[in-house]
């Protein structure tokens, strides 16, 4: 199913929506520009989070190693970095629908300022979760899937029985369907298993988020919403 819209009115653009789905996607398209270039491989490796890195350079500044402050440095550059950084058709697409369809109402709820502070912060700790259960990881890990299953968890706190339009697409038929937004929770996580699906040239074994780091997002996410509706 592919969800198009909710049943929800809005009075303000969602603009903070907006900036995010364009600076994913002209990251994106700098990717496309850089494969043909056997350059990818390199940016990808230098903005993805790597685990196995980040765990050493931790070690070695425990251990007063002076140099590893660097790497840490830059490896926590990374971690808000990576949430923009795609591997494929896929994930992209598959995120920023999902970001459309959730994001511009959650941003209204929200606010601009809590909303994007949701997704950065989700997003930075999906990724130290993944350093810490992967911590022997040697490949990137990048996406922004962490930090859109925050909103889908936001989401469904605030809204679990709005009706989200959906289309399910049978062959050369599509065909319209309405489902309740706590629907879309595990339809969230059964899309994950086609995010190989038309993956750009790099390098083998470069992974998004985990289901480690989404579980975490969508914890987030509707811990945030439950401590917005208590205030």
């Amino acid at each position: 199913m592919i969800p198009i819209s909710d049943n929800i009115q809005r009075w303000k653009k969602p603009i903070i929506t907006y900036w995010l789905i364009g600076i994913n996607v002209a990251i994106f398209c700098w990717e496309l520009k850089l494969e043909p270039s056997d350059q990818l491989g390199n940016f990808i490796n230098s903005w993805g989070i790597i685990p196995a890195q980040t765990n050493a350079a931790i070690t070695n500044v425990i251990f007063h190693t002076s140099a590893a402050w660097i790497v840490v440095f830059w490896r926590l550059i990374s971690l808000p970095v990576s949430l923009f950084v795609h591997s494929s058709f896929s994930p992209i697409i598959g995120n920023l629908l999902f970001l459309w369809v959730f994001g511009k109402t959650l941003e209204r709820f929200l606010g601009q300022q809590r909303y994007l502070l949701l997704y950065l912060v989700a997003g930075i700790f999906s990724g130290v979760i993944h350093i810490f259960v992967a911590s022997t990881l040697t490949v990137p890990v990048i996406g922004a899937n962490g930090a859109v299953s925050s909103i889908l968890g936001a989401y469904i706190i605030q809204l679990p029985k709005t009706k989200i339009y959906s289309v399910l697409p049978l062959i050369v038929v599509f065909i319209p369907v309405e489902m309740p937004a706590f629907s879309y929770l595990f339809w969230w996580f059964i899309q994950q298993l086609f995010y190989g699906i038309g993956s750009l040239n790099i390098p083998s074994g470069v992974n998004n988020l985990s289901y480690w780091g989404q579980c975490a997002g969508l914890v987030t996410g509707a811990a945030f919403m439950r401590m917005v509706q208590l205030r």
